[in-house]
């Protein structure tokens, strides 16, 4: 299995306000993994991509992305909030997961895809938020993602 995801990139029982406030969060994350070093760029690219239409999906789930020159490489990094924000999405139920999806310009169409597919895969498999919405444990969080990630 990869390690693509590691537990480094899993946050959990966060006390975030707001939806800008969680992106935020992710984006300065991104700096200290070592994933951009301009978080304002890769804040302001969640915020583009939020513009275009919701990243929230359903059960309390989001997958907020940014592709921007400023993301050195790809990376996924979870957040799991103490508390369900407000956040547009399709079932109009509030977010309090994010599986954030950062990628390099140069990889848009390639490793973007790949990311944002498998993880619309997991997050219809009731078994795979069961466990990530059961679990603070951030090694068990990031393995089910790579496995995911893995899947052919």
């Amino acid at each position: 299995m990869s390690d693509f995801v590691k537990a480094e990139n899993v946050f959990v029982n966060q006390s975030i306000a707001s939806r800008q406030d969680a992106l935020r969060f992710i984006a300065d994350r991104a700096q200290e993994l070592g994933v951009t070093k301009d978080p304002d760029a890769v804040y302001q690219a969640f915020l583009a991509r939020e513009d275009m239409g919701e990243t929230g999906m359903t059960d309390g789930f989001a997958v907020p992305h940014a592709k921007s020159a400023a993301i050195d490489k790809a990376a996924v990094i979870v957040l799991k909030n103490d508390h369900a924000l407000d956040w547009p999405s399709f079932d109009d139920k509030p977010v309090d997961i994010c599986i954030s999806l950062l990628v390099p310009d140069g990889e848009a169409g390639t490793t973007h895809i790949k990311l944002l597919s498998k993880t619309a895969v997991l997050l219809m498999r009731s078994e795979f938020k069961e466990l990530v919405r059961g679990t603070d444990d951030r090694q068990a969080i990031a393995d089910a993602i790579n496995a995911g990630i893995d899947e052919e």
